[in-house]
């Protein structure tokens, strides 16, 4: 096609940390149009002007400003962090928030278009950010979900691989280690239950500068016998967690859409988080939602009791067909084509 519509998609953590979440939605974005026959999609490309219609970023750092910078193409931005996302992930965040909150304003509104990845999110860019209306747009994340379908082989090999034993009843957790992904309350359920096996996935990507970093590695380090809670890894390698758990649980206190209820939901799993209202437009009746007390009766529930194991099956189906990346991407080229 000669009218294809070129962008430079850009994410730097490309560059740099990669085992968190954003850089998986600016992958799994970037990979869906790439599938497509009518966009061309140039990755990264830091330091140089780009041939290009659209910009697309998802990070804020100094290379992103350069390409905000750029004169000619128009700038769509992917709001994955507002103000609330550092407290609770970066050292002594609360102290220079109000430094971030200026930067964040005066960084949406230099965008064309800013995609919000959640409802609540969009009005925080509006209430808190002062982005005017017209250039928020409600985008969730998405992902392949093909990727993650789980035959019962694949479990069987990846519990193999893994070293876990075939009749172990498996939670999965997912995230960087920091206080309000609340692992905490995901070792009390270890606590509870030992007789279950815990996984918790991602260790802490920035290190010392990581909110609260000695508490959370000591944190680590003591887990019980019954908690395994891995390193950062490969995004690849994720899968055969994924194959080899029975239930996704994320306990976090604030997120955005995160993008490991995605994978969970393409994997089949049934999914327990907490009750907070970023979910209440996204996932709100197809998960679980519970406070501090609740997680371990819904495990037990979950292990106990095969009908409501796969009820709760269905309900993340109905997550999996609402976040698919196909659609998405059909979605997102034809908002590009509008603004240029």
């Amino acid at each position: 096609m000669n009218n294809k519509i070129r962008v430079n998609m850009v994410s730097e953590s490309d560059i740099s940390v990669q085992g968190h979440g954003v850089h998986t939605a600016y992958d799994e974005m970037a990979s869906a149009l790439e599938r497509r026959d009518d966009v061309v999609v140039i990755r990264g490309k830091f330091g140089e002007q780009v041939d290009c219609d659209v910009i697309h970023l998802h990070t804020f750092g100094m290379h992103a400003w350069r390409k905000m910078a750029q004169i000619g193409p128009r700038k769509v931005v992917s709001a994955h962090v507002v103000p609330a996302s550092l407290v609770g992930s970066i050292i002594l965040a609360k102290y220079w928030l109000f430094a971030a909150r200026w930067f964040l304003r005066w960084y949406y509104n230099r965008a064309d278009k800013v995609l919000a990845v959640s409802g609540m999110v969009a009005r925080t860019l509006h209430d808190e950010l002062r982005v005017p209306k017209r250039k928020i747009e409600v985008f969730y994340n998405t992902i392949d979900m093909e990727r993650y379908i789980t035959t019962d082989k694949q479990k069987v090999d990846a519990r193999k691989k893994l070293g876990i034993k075939p009749n172990d009843f498996v939670v999965l957790g997912n995230g960087q280690v920091q206080p309000r992904k609340r692992l905490d309350v995901f070792i009390q359920m270890a606590l509870d239950l030992p007789d279950v096996t815990f996984i918790w996935i991602g260790g802490i990507p920035f290190k010392q500068l990581g909110a609260d970093y000695a508490h959370m590695h000591q944190m680590m380090t003591d887990a019980p016998k019954n908690v395994t809670i891995t390193d950062v890894i490969p995004h690849d390698d994720v899968f055969d967690y994924y194959a080899a758990a029975d239930v996704f649980c994320l306990p976090a206190e604030q997120e955005n859409h995160p993008m490991c209820v995605l994978e969970a939901a393409g994997a089949g799993l049934p999914i327990v988080l907490r009750d907070i209202p970023e979910y209440n437009d996204t996932f709100a009746g197809d998960a679980i939602r519970c406070q501090d007390d609740d997680f371990a009766v819904a495990i037990t529930k979950l292990r106990t009791d095969a009908h409501f194991y796969k009820q709760q099956q269905r309900k993340t189906k109905a997550i999996a067909k609402r976040y698919d990346s196909n659609e998405a991407a059909a979605k997102l080229v034809k908002m590009y084509k509008q603004l240029v």
